[in-house]
C-alpha cells in the first residue's frame, strides 16, 4: 500500500521511487502516512485530508510554509533536510562577497562606459585589501560556519553572532565572537545573513539595522528573503555610500514585487548598476546537492515507515 505522497514541485520522482518503491503514491489518499513537501503550505486544512498522517518531511532547510503549531497539536512529526548544499550556499556567499569587495560587477559597468580613451584611470574604485576587512556572520550554523572558514582561509578577519551556539563554539571555528548583534554591525565591513526565518528574525533587517551598520559596509543575504523588512530601506544608504554594495540570493517576495529598488535595478540606473547583485534563490543548487537533498528526504521518509527515529526532527 502506498504511504508516501510528494505534495508539489517534483514532476519526475525517479529518485524517490528508487528509495521508497511501492510505498510512493502518485496521488493523495487517506492511507498516506508521510508527506514530502517542497513549497506547499502545510496547515490544518491540508493536514485534515490525511487522517493517518504520521510525519511531514520537507525538502530543504527552511520551514516557514509549515504550521508547526498544528503539527504539534496533532502529534505529527516534522523534519527538514538541512544537511545538503552547505558548500553550494557558502560558495555563493563567498563569491558574492569577493565580487563586491573586489568591485568585479562595478568594474564591468565602468568599463562599458569609459570615455576619452581612459581605461584604468576611468574605472578605479576605492577598494580595501581583504586582510583589512572584517566579515560578520549572523548565524553560525552549517552554512554560516562554512562561510567563516572559507573567508578566513582567504585572509579576511572573521567573527559571528549566534546566541544559540554553546560557549566555546568559536574555538572550533577559530573565529571571533560577539555578544550582541549591535556589536557585530558596528565593527563589520561585510555582514552576511545566515539565520533561519523565525518570529525573531522576520523583518530583522530594517532601517534601524542598516543605520547601525558600519559606514561603507557590504550586506549579503543567502538565507531567507523575509529577514529583510523592506528592500527600499537600502536605497538612500546605497546612494550615499553608507552601504557600499548589496548581494541577495533571496528576496522578501519571489519573484520580486514591484518596489523602487527592484525597478531601478531592472532599469540599470547609473546609481545602482553594479552595486546590487541579485540571484533567483539558487545558491543551494548544484546537480549533486539537488540529488542529495531528494535522497535524504526520501530516506528519512523510509525510516519513518520502518518505525525508526527520523533525522532532523524539528517537532514531534
Amino acid at each position: 500500500m502506498s504511504k508516501v505522497y510528494i505534495t508539489d514541485y517534483i514532476k519526475d520522482p525517479y529518485i524517490e521511487k528508487e528509495i521508497l518503491g511501492s510505498n510512493l503514491s502518485t496521488s493523495s489518499n487517506k492511507n498516506i502516512e508521510v508527506l514530502l513537501v517542497w513549497h506547499e503550505r502545510i496547515d490544518s486544512d491540508y493536514i485534515d485530508q490525511f487522517p493517518n498522517l504520521k510525519a511531514v518531511v520537507r525538502y530543504g532547510v527552511g520551514y516557514d510554509v509549515i504550521d508547526l503549531r498544528v503539527l504539534r497539536e496533532k502529534k505529527i512529526v516534522f523534519c527538514n533536510t538541512p544537511d545538503y548544499g552547505t558548500d553550494e550556499v557558502s560558495d555563493t556567499a563567498v563569491g558574492m562577497i569577493l565580487n563586491v569587495t573586489r568591485g568585479i560587477s562595478r568594474y564591468d559597468v565602468n568599463c562599458r562606459n569609459y570615455e576619452n580613451n581612459l581605461w584604468q584611470e576611468n574605472t578605479i574604485i576605492p577598494l580595501k585589501r581583504s586582510s583589512q576587512m572584517t566579515v560578520g556572520v549572523v548565524g553560525a550554523g552549517r552554512i554560516g560556519g562554512s562561510i567563516l572558514r572559507k573567508l578566513k582561509a582567504i585572509g579576511f578577519k572573521i567573527l559571528f553572532f549566534d546566541p544559540y551556539k554553546e560557549r566555546g563554539y568559536e574555538k572550533m571555528l577559530d573565529s571571533g565572537r560577539v555578544e550582541s548583534l549591535d556589536e557585530l554591525l558596528s565593527v563589520s565591513d561585510i555582514v552576511s545573513i545566515n539565520t533561519p526565518l523565525t518570529k525573531e528574525t522576520k523583518g530583522m533587517v530594517d532601517i534601524n539595522f542598516i543605520n547601525k551598520m558600519k559606514d561603507g559596509a557590504i550586506f549579503v543575504n543567502t538565507a531567507r528573503g523575509e529577514i529583510v523588512d523592506n528592500l527600499d530601506d537600502f536605497i538612500q544608504p546605497l546612494k550615499t555610500g553608507k552601504i557600499f554594495g548589496l548581494a541577495f540570493d533571496v528576496l522578501p517576495h519571489e519573484p520580486p514585487n514591484d518596489c523602487n529598488l527592484i525597478n531601478e535595478w531592472r532599469e540599470r540606473k547609473d546609481w545602482i548598476d553594479g552595486k546590487l547583485i541579485i540571484n533567483p534563490h539558487v545558491s543551494y543548487y548544484s546537480k549533486n546537492a539537488y540529488k542529495e537533498m531528494r535522497e535524504k528526504a526520501a530516506k528519512n521518509a523510509k525510516r519513518i515507515l520502518d518505525g525508526k527515529k527520523p533525522f532532523n526532527i524539528i517537532t514531534g
